[in-house]
């Protein structure tokens, strides 16, 4: 049966959610916040069988296209050597690769400007027994069967369901850049790209791995290095500076590419130079524009109400370690369209919701333990298969 649905946010999740129901018939109108179309979000993403699931199978595209395949894990020793070398094959791509694929996908069957609405803020929604409405900021409406919220990490539907629900710091952000491989040396660069390449330290690590470049390109000499580098600081008045970007705007969830303030921008630099082995900091060198992002644990336990559900970020936000935020995203529109061609919308929601909260829960149990590891207890050890990318487990 078909139904008329309404997805608020317009990444990854809410795009793949769309492009499935879509697919299965239904009636899917996408509302995003944003005035116009997204890009760089996060800059690298671990590519994961869920994430590029649609793009191959519905969508008919070669995943060679549309990332970087490395070959190696390899972890680094502080002089450069290498302190452990294992052949494990990884897939990785762009945020900015992956929203545009998954958007023209959407867009495919035309009329997109009406299927994916920009400038569409969500200010107010409800549930009844046999259906949803949303009132956004423009003054638009919108009613149907299903309201699904893939609104990220601020979720405004989270946050007025779940109000418990609040974010939690981790203790520690993420740095990151990306770097023309062909601003590097071309052994270094070649090094680089063959494997995701790791320096774990004293209450940090940092992994460096390519991607493809802001067109989408993944062909040798036109790839980027990206790396992220996870640093604890303090809440409070640490990290209250630190997020305070070269304006003077306090930020929330990050700093954005050219608006670190100057003095936190060099001192990550003079950091890397002092503490990271010479490829490394390199990359964080060459890198013209380095921003931050704060990590945070959000859960949930529950992602239904009546005809409402959250979904991805605005669920479970779980960190980074395991190169499974998109993924997990993803497999929530999977699993919710599997559901809802085999039931009606009540029974589909029934059954879809306990699978995916078992899910998130897993995830952000694991993730936050590699979290403790690394940047509190420093177990970890160049090699550890506990540290191996994926959705469900490490390596699957």
């Amino acid at each position: 049966m078909a139904n008329r649905i309404g997805v608020v946010g317009g990444s990854l999740g809410g795009l793949t959610a769309a492009c499935l129901l879509r697919d299965a018939g239904h009636d899917v109108t996408v509302f995003e916040r944003s005035s116009r179309e997204l890009e760089q979000r996060g800059a690298g993403i671990g590519f994961l069988r869920a994430t590029y699931r649609y793009l191959v199978e519905h969508a008919g595209l070669d995943v060679s296209t549309i990332s970087i395949e490395t070959s190696h894990i390899r972890y680094l020793n502080r002089d450069g050597s290498i302190a452990h070398d294992s052949n494990h094959s990884y897939l990785f791509s762009s945020w900015n690769t992956v929203y545009r694929k998954l958007l023209d996908a959407y867009g495919s069957t035309g009329d997109l400007e009406d299927r994916y609405r920009l400038g569409h803020e969500l200010v107010d929604f409800s549930s009844s027994g046999n259906g949803a409405a949303a009132t956004f900021g423009n003054g638009s409406t919108w009613e149907g069967d299903l309201l699904i919220a893939a609104d990220g990490i601020g979720s405004i539907v989270r946050e007025r369901l779940q109000p418990q629900a609040l974010r939690s710091y981790a203790g520690y952000v993420a740095w990151r850049g990306m770097v023309p491989e062909s601003q590097l040396d071309p052994a270094l660069a070649a090094q680089l790209c063959d494997a995701i390449t790791y320096y774990v330290y004293a209450n940090s690590h940092i992994l460096v791995y390519p991607i493809p470049n802001n067109q989408g390109s993944v062909a040798e000499g036109d790839r980027l290095i990206n790396f992220v580098w996870y640093r604890n600081y303090l809440q409070g008045g640490e990290l209250t500076d630190l997020l305070t970007d070269r304006s003077g705007q306090r930020r929330d969830l990050s700093v954005p590419p050219g608006a670190m303030a100057d003095h936190h921008d060099a001192e990550a630099r003079a950091t890397a130079t002092a503490r990271l082995p010479h490829q490394i900091a390199a990359v964080v060198e060459a890198t013209d524009e380095l921003f931050v992002q704060v990590i945070y644990d959000i859960d949930v336990d529950q992602m239904v109400f009546g005809r409402v559900a959250i979904l991805g970020d605005a669920a479970f936000a779980a960190r980074p370690h395991a190169a499974a935020g998109t993924a997990k995203a993803a497999e929530d529109g999977w699993a919710l369209a599997a559901a809802l061609g085999s039931h009606d919308i009540d029974q589909a929601l029934a059954v879809w919701e306990p699978t995916q909260l078992a899910l998130g829960r897993d995830l952000q149990e694991r993730t936050r333990r590699i979290g403790l590891r690394s940047q509190v207890e420093n177990t970890w050890t160049p090699g550890d298969p506990d540290f191996i990318f994926g959705l469900h487990k490490p390596g699957d």
